[in-house]
């Protein structure tokens, strides 16, 4: 997982045009070849026709885009429908990741209700890959020759189930910590590069504002987990167990814990925890925060001084890595092959080089396609932002998530307990033993 991604990884994807049956698969090889199979050779080209749309067709994209991204949303939507006359889609808000999760599994389950196509966070691509959920696009990208290959590796790769294209990157983001530039600047304040110089930052951080230093998410394990992996902690390991109750991980523990029992950070939990954060942040009542950088938009507008935007600081192992955030698109599997099509012609245009930093400019989120970022909105989008620059120079550590069925119970599982060690005074060695003991189970259930 925090092994550097070569690079070679998206060219060497092998496309899986074999025949894989139903109206999904690839072309079976000629009638009067006579020649007989040979397991290493190229498989037939996919044909065409068989992904393209025929006729008139009204389609559904769910979508997890908040309000604040509605104009933008019917921007993309209208230019499709504008730029082909067959298919017509209907852009519908279903609410967060997790309300878009629970919707698209039941109407799985039910096999009716399905959208054409889907928005998914990047840690369900595992368990949509192994329950079917979403289509493999891998004939289609071969049939019409789309180009993935721009995509920016580990994006492209969180994508992937077992080596399955079964989504494509959207709209993406990675961890980073945001802070009060201005006081910085006033204060001779810099963001360390080492995390052993982080909890002096948070106690000049604190000084300088007179509140926290920092403040650690704690609804979402994301915001959290690299400082584990960074450390040589795997979380799963190869033998398909949890090491979050090794001495390492609960040596980070300790860290994050010290830093909230010492009153220079809080770990933010319970209802409406990302709101309250972030208003702190706007407050000046915290230094920095660690978040997402999809929301740079956010906290530029909502702040009255300049915000700075850095990268984590390297772990005590010099390991610096970060993961990609944000969220896939895909096409769920259920439906039947007219829908599908349609939806592959919209998904195309969604997360294609001329939409993408319409995207980027307009929510935040990164650039996923490396060509653009030399181009002339690519150098622009960079002037506008700068503060983006701390993303670009490390865009080659941004790694795809852990991808393993049971990966949301385990996530689930490890905030809770992070909230009972953290909050309310658990004794982490103690805790961590119990709380391994549950994720095996877990990981054990889903194997």
């Amino acid at each position: 997982m925090k092994k550097f991604l070569a690079l070679a990884l998206a060219l060497c994807m092998v496309f899986a045009l074999c025949a894989c049956g139903g109206s999904t698969g690839g072309t079976a090889a000629p009638a009067e070849s006579a020649a007989p199979a040979v397991e290493s050779a190229e498989p037939a080209p996919a044909d065409a026709s068989m992904y393209e749309v025929t006729e008139p067709i009204t389609i559904i994209w769910w979508h997890a885009l908040e309000d604040q991204y509605s104009e933008l949303v019917n921007e993309v939507v209208d230019g499709f429908n504008a730029s082909q006359d067959l298919v017509t889609v209907e852009a519908q808000y279903i609410g967060a990741y997790k309300d878009v999760n629970e919707a698209l599994v039941a109407a799985h389950a039910a096999g009716t209700g399905l959208p054409a196509v889907c928005v998914a966070n990047t840690d369900y691509v595992a368990s949509y890959g192994a329950g079917g959920v979403f289509e493999n696009l891998d004939p289609y990208i071969a049939a019409t020759g789309y180009d993935v290959e721009d995509f920016s590796t580990g994006l492209l790769t969180s994508s992937q189930y077992e080596g399955k294209q079964v989504a494509l990157p959207f709209l993406h983001s990675t961890q980073v910590i945001y802070y009060n530039k201005t006081l910085a600047d006033e204060n001779n304040i810099t963001v360390p590069t080492k995390i052993e110089d982080f909890e002096a930052f948070l106690q000049a951080g604190a000084a300088a504002c007179g509140g926290y230093g920092t403040v650690v998410p704690g609804w979402d394990q994301w915001y959290f987990e690299t400082l584990y992996l960074n450390e040589g902690v795997d979380i799963i390991t190869g033998d398909n167990t949890c090491d979050l109750d090794s001495d390492t991980a609960v040596g980070v523990t300790n860290m994050i814990k010290g830093w909230c029992d010492n009153g220079l950070a809080y770990l933010a939990t319970g209802t409406d925890a990302s709101a309250t954060m972030r208003q702190k942040f706007y407050d000046g009542e915290t230094f920095s925060v660690m978040h997402t950088s999809s929301l740079y938009n956010n906290y530029v507008s909502k702040c009255d001084f300049e915000v700075g935007m850095a990268w984590y600081p390297a772990a005590s192992t010099g390991d610096m890595y970060s993961e990609v955030g944000g969220c896939v698109l895909g096409i769920p599997a259920g439906n039947d092959q007219a829908t599908k099509n349609a939806a592959w012609l919209f998904l195309q245009y969604l997360c294609g080089k001329e939409v993408n930093m319409k995207w980027a400019e307009g929510t935040g989120y990164l650039p996923t396609r490396n060509s653009v970022l030399t181009t002339d909105e690519g150098i622009a989008f960079l002037e506008a932002k700068p503060a983006f620059q701390c993303i670009f120079d490390n865009l080659n550590l941004i790694n795809p998530r852990i991808q393993n069925a049971a990966w949301s119970e385990l996530a689930t599982t490890w905030k809770n307990y992070m909230d009972v060690m953290i909050n309310q005074g658990g004794d982490v060695a103690s805790s961590s033993e119990d709380m391994v003991v549950e994720i095996n189970e877990i990981l054990e259930d889903h194997a």
